[in-house]
């Protein structure tokens, strides 16, 4: 397909239980395909933590924010897909599932520091009375922190279900990117376009492991403890600089914004499928709940 000019639309979205959501500002719908093939849409508004505060304007701070918002409002849409596919008797007490949802998502987090962070700086600790050189051990750590997270991604692809959900991620990334290609919002168009995008979340992850490397490399400290809590507490530091990578990123389309963003596209080759005519209607229809393509196309002339 030939490479058109492309414009940022600020359209991003995630993939759900056979469906998509899309978000656009403080609006987001969740889109699925239910179980007697019909398209079911849901609307609904999200305005984030801290709402329109000053400090989601602050560059590297607005980023960790926007990590939380994206976890919450992620987890709200999973959940909202998930409906359409449990028992009604499971879906009627709403304070247990927003329970339950609290609860997944922060087991979840603690699990991820576990895996992505206590492993590698233990196994990197342990492996002091072997290599001697703390620059070395900083860098084998950051190394292995990489190769989990590679290895996870990996792993969880070839679960049945998963597939689906990547095969709906690619789907999402298509819609995005076939409108700010200036092409018309249909299945023939979307399908041609790439299953890559530069705002994509797994990208984020990728350069927050990335950046975490560089960043615990000149940050030395002797107490075992005090190094694993620096770990934990500057997350949000980490956070904040891959979000304006991967924002610069994905708002330029030059030669320098492509390099920064060659790994995590590449990256995307695990975590995305080629989906099929019904994913992609099922992502148009999420993106045209909550966005004017045709308004946003003349206005930028694509």
């Amino acid at each position: 397909m030939r490479r058109r000019k492309q414009c940022y639309s600020g359209v991003g979205g995630q993939a759900v239980l056979e469906g998509i959501m899309m978000k656009n500002k403080n609006k987001y719908a969740v889109a699925v395909r239910k179980e007697d093939g019909e398209i079911a849409v849901e609307t609904g508004t999200y305005d984030g933590v801290l709402g329109d505060s000053k400090v989601m304007k602050i560059p590297f701070i607005r980023g960790f924010f926007t990590f939380i918002d994206s976890l919450v409002l992620g987890m709200r849409a999973l959940n909202k897909s998930a409906e359409y596919y449990d028992d009604e008797e499971e879906t009627k007490d709403d304070s247990k599932n927003q329970l339950s949802a609290i609860f997944t998502t922060v087991f979840a987090i603690a699990i991820a520091l576990v895996i992505f962070v206590g492993i590698p700086y233990f196994v990197a600790d342990a492996m002091k009375i072997w290599v001697r050189n703390t620059s070395l051990l900083a860098l084998l750590e950051g190394i292995l922190r990489i190769v989990l997270f590679i290895g996870y991604v990996a792993g969880i692809s070839l679960m049945k279900d998963i597939k689906r959900v990547y095969m709906y991620h690619g789907a999402e990334h298509k819609c995005i990117n076939c409108i700010e290609r200036g092409l018309e919002l249909n299945v023939e168009n979307v399908s041609k376009c790439s299953r890559e995008h530069k705002r994509c979340g797994t990208s984020f992850m990728l350069y927050v492991m990335l950046i975490s490397v560089v960043l615990f490399f000149f940050i030395r400290v002797d107490a075992l403890w005090l190094r694993l809590a620096l770990r934990i507490l500057l997350i949000p530091v980490v956070a904040g600089i891959s979000y304006e990578w991967i924002r610069f990123a994905g708002s330029h389309d030059g030669v320098v914004s492509r390099a920064m963003s060659y790994l995590g596209l590449k990256l995307q080759g695990l975590t995305t499928r080629e989906p099929d005519k019904d994913m992609m209607e099922v992502a148009i229809a999420a993106v045209e709940a909550v966005f004017d393509w045709k308004a946003f196309q003349q206005q930028n002339e694509l």
